[in-house]
């Protein structure tokens, strides 16, 4: 069963999007970083590898998804409060995400998400653990 969750996602200009993410408040492996990647720290079990494209393309037949005019995929993270939400939106924001879509709130879960700045889809989210059930 696996224990840890790596996605791999292509950038342009990987120096500009670890600066980006580091506004988020993000931090990089230096042990898996070189000019052709990166291992951002999510937390203990999950990773964010950015690579630039021509390194990602060497892992994959297909072309990149050209995230103007399509989405390859929403990256979801759950976080301890709606403030946390709003808090990480602003400042993505403020490093140069956009936002798509509105706050959504449905009572006993909330979220929000921006386009980074190779137009992939971030999420965080907010959801009451009261509502819940186990597994």
């Amino acid at each position: 069963m696996a224990n840890q969750i790596f996605v791999n996602i292509p950038v342009k200009d990987l120096n500009r999007s670890v600066e980006f993410f580091t506004k988020l408040g993000y931090t990089f492996n230096a042990q898996f970083t070189n000019e052709n990647a990166t291992s951002m720290i999510i937390s203990d079990s999950i990773y964010v590898m950015l690579l630039v494209e021509p390194y990602f393309k060497s892992f994959t037949k297909t072309e990149i998804c050209d995230t103007t005019s399509y989405n390859e995929s929403i990256i979801s993270l759950s976080v301890e409060n709606r403030e946390a939400v709003d808090d990480m939106v602003r400042k993505a924001v403020e490093a140069g995400a956009t936002t798509p879509n509105a706050p959504q709130d449905h009572g006993f879960m909330y979220g929000h998400g921006f386009k980074d700045l190779d137009g992939h889809l971030w999420e965080y989210f907010y959801m009451d653990p009261t509502h819940v059930q186990p597994a």
